[in-house]
């Protein structure tokens, strides 16, 4: 999952984005809210951490000229304003959770998985290819009944597959959205782990889920390559 941290205090944000890469996610950051708002407006995300009292542009105005533009990009308020007005206003002005500060980080990732599932419905708690399924929350990926045993990276591949199940993904496509933002090695390493996720999910099994689109990238079979 691709989350964007939109806050002016550097300590905060890094300690949110190792959290959060803990956990697996890619994470990508902005230090005010003009910048923030920019690119929410232009990238794909699937939930937003955003601080209230930034410098340019607060979270309030961020998460209203989201709204007014039809981005409806889940949004957790991450700040120091505690009072029951400003949690009203974050409210109603289209944020979908808040959390203040100092916070609890098992708390933020628990709250954040569960905005990406109720903020984007055409995206199931499970997520299914065939016989192959994926559960985000959970962190569990099975062929039919057995578990797989995947790395965090293999794991993150995978669900950036499957939620492209049938559709032909470039390697930029995909470093951009597994990889860490400040990744800046070769877009070869995708034919790498291309080839781990194969071994795990596809060769003990016969099947060939995971597709080489000649000149493009690759594709996952909609039907797990049964």
């Amino acid at each position: 999952m691709r989350v964007l941290v939109v806050d002016d205090d550097p300590g905060i944000t890094e300690t949110v984005r190792r959290t959060l890469v803990a956990e697996g996610w890619v994470v990508d950051t902005a230090a005010d809210g003009v910048v923030g708002l920019e690119r929410a407006l232009t990238e794909p995300f699937d939930v937003i951490v955003l601080d209230i009292m930034m410098p340019g542009r607060n979270g309030y105005e961020v998460v209203r000229d989201l709204r007014k533009a039809d981005v409806w990009t889940p949004v957790l308020m991450l700040t120091a304003k505690d009072g029951e007005y400003d949690q009203a206003d974050a409210f109603d002005f289209g944020a979908d959770d808040y959390l203040t500060k100092p916070y609890s980080a098992v708390v933020l990732v628990a709250r954040l998985r569960a905005l990406v599932r109720r903020g984007a419905p055409e995206r199931p708690t499970v997520m299914t290819a065939g016989s192959l399924s994926l559960d985000p929350s959970a962190h569990i990926a099975k062929r039919g009944d057995t578990v797989l045993t995947l790395t965090r990276r293999e794991f993150a591949l995978l669900e950036f597959l499957m939620r492209h199940k049938g559709q032909a993904m470039s390697k930029t496509q995909i470093v951009d959205s597994v990889w860490d933002v400040n990744y800046s090695g070769d877009e070869n390493v995708v034919e790498v782990y291309i080839s781990y996720l194969r071994k795990r999910i596809d060769t003990p099994f016969g099947c060939q889920s995971i597709q080489t689109v000649r000149g493009v990238g690759y594709r996952l079979d909609p039907d797990g390559g049964e």
